[in-house]
């Protein structure tokens, strides 16, 4: 069975939803298309719940960018829709001397991201602030914060179907045509039936899946796909009353930010995420990694060796680039990369894009209508 569709976006992650939301907006008639039962149940769901502030990232690239002005538009937009969101700010914290330089070198990187509000605090002043934490220095991040996500997206869903899109549960994008003839997308049904729609825009937010989805395009470069990698992070809770008030950090670690303690909105601690290199999707978490953890945040936070730990939860990040390689941007491929009309893939999407998914959106939204923000063409496809 063959029918039309307007806007069609693959995965009800938060990005998604907030492409869907976004597209609503502006007047499109969007279907999205989600595997699960329930929105979120993929990366969408097993992160720190964090909203960053824009501090890591290379100057110029998607991530510092859509990391700062997505943190503006969801403060807004939790504050608008009573989403819990709150900005309790973060310590960066230098343990040793040698670590002293590298702490000073990512406040002239968030400088150039614009992000003009981190504190040098020392350690008196730190110990002031997180009477259990030790170092030799720290940052303190003000705009850092944390958000309710199942509840943000809610919203997201919300918002978007007030403006007239549908969300479609337990249906699977299975691949489709692009090209001169239009975009078709082939979709089956929990009970095997297929649909092949016949779409003005489609918007590949599949996560994990998006690799596999773009490769079933019959039409479309598979120079335009990047590979994929899999880095599973785990996360323990920490038993009883959390003795802090701001997210503790460490110094980054090659591919990660180093296992750090995050506070939920009651308050309670976890630690966490470690990164493990993975060839599929697996999100195991045993009581192997407790010693492990523990000595990575006693560093920082001795006390934690008197702390119950229990095993929490694992996500696994989509990437698109590998253990050896420092750093890859968010790939956002439309029209300008590959030359289909209307046609937009989302790689590499992970961590800062749940605070940059409103920033995603717009970007989204301006591809297909063939209207980019001038800063940020040239990092788009990068």
């Amino acid at each position: 069975m063959s029918e039309a569709a307007d806007a069609v976006v693959i995965g009800a992650g938060v990005v998604g939803l907030a492409v869907a939301r976004q597209l609503a907006l502006d007047g499109r008639e969007v279907l999205v298309i989600e595997v699960e039962a329930t929105i979120g149940e993929g990366t969408s769901s097993r992160n720190s719940e964090v909203i960053h502030a824009g501090i890591y990232y290379p100057r110029g690239s998607l991530k510092a960018q859509l990391c700062v002005r997505g943190r503006e538009l969801l403060y807004a937009f939790c504050a608008r829709n009573g989403v819990a969101a709150e900005a309790i700010g973060k310590l960066i914290v230098a343990v040793t001397p040698e670590e002293v330089p590298a702490l000073h070198a990512l406040i002239e990187t968030a400088a150039g991201n614009g992000v003009d509000n981190l504190r040098r605090v020392d350690a008196a002043e730190a110990r002031a602030l997180e009477p259990a934490i030790r170092c030799e220095a720290a940052v303190l991040s003000p705009s850092t914060g944390i958000v309710d996500s199942h509840g943000y997206m809610l919203a997201l869903q919300g918002e978007a179907e007030a403006h007239g899109a549908t969300v479609i549960h337990h249906a699977r994008a299975l691949g489709g045509k692009v090209g001169g003839s239009g975009l078709l997308l082939d979709i089956a049904d929990e009970d095997g039936g297929q649909t092949t729609l016949a779409c003005r825009s489609i918007v590949n937010c599949a996560g994990h899946g998006a690799h596999a989805l773009a490769r079933a395009m019959e039409g479309l470069d598979p120079c335009s796909i990047p590979p994929r990698f899999l880095a599973r992070g785990r996360y323990l809770s920490v038993a009883g009353r959390s003795p802090f008030r701001h997210l503790i950090y460490p110094m980054p670690v090659p591919g990660a930010l180093g296992v750090h303690v995050t506070l939920d909105l009651g308050g309670r601690a976890k630690l966490g995420p470690d990164i493990t290199w993975v060839d599929e999707l697996d999100f195991t978490v045993g009581p192997e990694i407790i010693d492990g953890f523990r000595e990575a945040v006693r560093r920082y936070w001795p006390d934690v060796m008197e702390r119950e730990l229990e095993l929490g939860y694992a996500g696994v990040r989509p990437k698109i680039h590998g253990p050896d390689a420092a750093f890859a941007d968010f790939m956002i491929a439309g029209p300008q990369d590959h030359g289909i009309p209307g046609l937009v893939n989302l790689f590499g999407i992970e961590s800062p894009g749940l605070t940059s998914s409103l920033a995603i959106a717009e970007v989204v939204s301006g591809q297909i209508a063939g209207v980019m923000p001038a800063p940020m063409l040239a990092a788009v496809g990068s």
